[in-house]
């Protein structure tokens, strides 16, 4: 294994990338995510958490809602997790 410090310089324009509009932007190698593809996203552990929260009653279906309580303690952060990555892809 090399011991040699990793350049910290990047060689990213980021001048011209902060100017391209979306529609400039190729996405023609990434896919649009489907929701099966969301639901085998993984949540990713230590995400700051909103120190707000709001009890509510939600209807989901009970396959969905057992699967996520089978995963242990936490489900519900979980899905709170999910759903805010689902917001700020989608806002």
């Amino acid at each position: 294994m090399s011991k040699k410090p990793t350049s910290s310089k990047s060689e990213t324009d980021w001048k011209r990338l902060d100017a391209m509009t979306d529609e400039e932007i190729d996405l023609s190698d990434c896919p649009e995510i489907t929701p099966k593809m969301f639901a085998k996203a993984v949540v990713r552990e230590g995400l700051a958490s909103s120190k707000k929260k709001t009890q509510v009653t939600l209807r989901i279906d009970n396959d969905v809602l057992e699967w996520f309580k089978s995963q242990g303690k936490g489900y519900q952060t979980k899905i709170n997790s999910l759903l805010r990555a689902y917001m700020e892809a989608h806002h």
